[in-house]
């Protein structure tokens, strides 16, 4: 092979870009003991390739059956938690509510009182909400004077 094809090779493979073919003729040009000074520091790291392949581990590891022992209690878990919450949310609401709290009256005058109150707070809140309209109204007239629609 010649230098340049070497290094647009080199560059394709550093960029992950190589095919099969083109990696095996990289690996069979660095086997060669005739490299290319420019290219000898990529010897080694073919070389190392090519070495860890022959490596066959001393060990052979065996995975335990933990791991599964430990996930089968997990969705238990989960579930006892879950009805757990469930049964102390439930526990804690069960008492009803007072009857003075939900806004009966026995007066009718107290009751009167108290509906105007609530409805001026609406009246108001409503207002508020027709004073945004308003400028919306002023900005639309002056548009329409603008662009002369």
């Amino acid at each position: 092979m010649e230098s340049h094809e070497i290094k647009s090779l080199l560059e394709k493979y550093m960029d992950a870009m190589t095919s099969v073919e083109e990696e095996k003729s990289l690996a069979d040009y660095f086997r060669n003991n005739a490299v290319s000074p420019e290219f000898e520091e990529y010897k080694s790291m073919f070389g190392y390739f090519e070495d860890q392949r022959s490596v066959v581990p001393e060990k052979n590891f065996r995975i335990s059956d933990t791991k599964k022992r430990r996930r089968t209690w997990i969705p238990a878990a989960a579930a006892a938690v879950l009805l757990l919450g469930v049964g102390i949310y439930g526990w804690q609401n069960q008492t009803p509510p007072q009857t003075s709290e939900l806004g009966t009256f026995d007066d009718p005058e107290v009751a009167l009182r108290e509906t105007r109150k609530a409805l001026d707070l609406l009246s108001s809140k409503v207002n508020t909400g027709m004073e945004s309209v308003n400028y919306l109204n002023e900005y639309e007239q002056s548009k329409n004077v603008i662009f002369k629609n």
